[in-house]
């Protein structure tokens, strides 16, 4: 394989990653209400960094040999938001979009859950959530233990944080100054019982705790790309500190079939035909312009 690295980094515009944007999150939400089953409103809400992360120059890999041993790594702790990692994963190559469709089809390789044994380019079988951040510690030790430089991308969710496992794997990373490592908490205020302030109040202030735990910390607009490419070019500089990035998002991405549901935005809830058609329309008049309308 090529070993050029600039070749296997992918980098578009910022035109061209929002416009990427609004088309997957259109396949998010066609794929869900076919299926009649997903997470629609999780997965929009992690879109805009998975989209940055793969599309926007950050991560470095080759979808056509997905086994390399130098790329970068990242693993959706968060799996119950595969919608969002099938539709990235595809338009960076590493399948048939196509095969989008078939979510959740007794046998297709895009499960509910992400499997990795199942699917190209997935470094971890995830869903039974808090475990993904100790699964990418052991990845960012072994490239340290390796000799290889390549980083690793972590996304959790903050209802997820609740779970212990989470500030063990934290204080590890910071033990170990695993500064290869780069944590997203996917900051969307709601969990699948509730506001995260009303289930487990006491998760805030995360900034500080994070902090506290020995981390490097910066606060974004999860769905402002040139905020989240900048976030991510600046963790680059950081030395002997794993960082987290807290990214501010909306379950749903604001799209009004989401927000009328204040319990939890329709978590684990597709939209209806009814509801996908108003929400694909609010895309279109949000994003449209970028590419002539629909």
């Amino acid at each position: 394989m090529n070993a050029n690295r600039e070749q296997e980094t992918v980098r578009r515009s910022l035109a061209e990653l929002q416009e990427t944007t609004w088309r997957l999150a259109r396949q998010i939400i066609q794929m869900t209400t076919e299926a009649g089953s997903g997470h629609p409103s999780s997965s929009l809400s992690a879109l805009d960094t998975l989209v940055a992360l793969y599309l926007g120059g950050v991560m470095r890999y080759d979808a056509g040999h997905p086994d390399w041993p130098d790329r970068d790594r990242f693993i959706l702790s968060k799996g119950h938001a595969a919608p969002a990692i099938y539709a990235v994963l595809a338009e960076a190559g590493y399948f048939d979009p196509g095969l989008l469709m078939s979510l959740r089809e007794i046998d297709s390789p895009l499960e509910g859950h992400p499997n990795m044994r199942v699917l190209p380019g997935l470094e971890a079988s995830t869903g039974s959530l808090g475990q993904g951040l100790s699964i990418g510690v052991g990845h960012a030790l072994a490239g340290r233990l390796d000799g290889r430089d390549y980083r690793v991308y972590v996304m959790i969710g903050d209802g997820e944080a609740d779970e212990g496992q989470v500030w063990e794997a934290a204080m590890s990373a910071s033990k170990f100054e695993l500064d290869n490592l780069t944590a997203i908490l996917d900051l969307n205020e709601f969990q699948q019982t509730g506001p995260i302030d009303v289930v487990m109040p006491a998760l805030k202030p995360l900034a500080d705790k994070w902090q506290a735990f020995g981390w490097d910390v910066r606060e974004i607009d999860g769905h402002d790309l040139e905020q989240i490419l900048a976030a991510f070019d600046q963790v680059r500089g950081v030395r002997g500190k794993p960082q987290m990035i807290l990214a501010h998002t909306k379950k749903g991405m604001g799209l009004s079939p989401f927000e009328e549901d204040d319990v939890n935005r329709k978590h684990g809830e597709p939209l209806t035909s009814q509801e996908a058609e108003v929400a694909l329309q609010e895309l279109d008049e949000r994003y449209g312009h970028l590419a002539g309308g629909r």
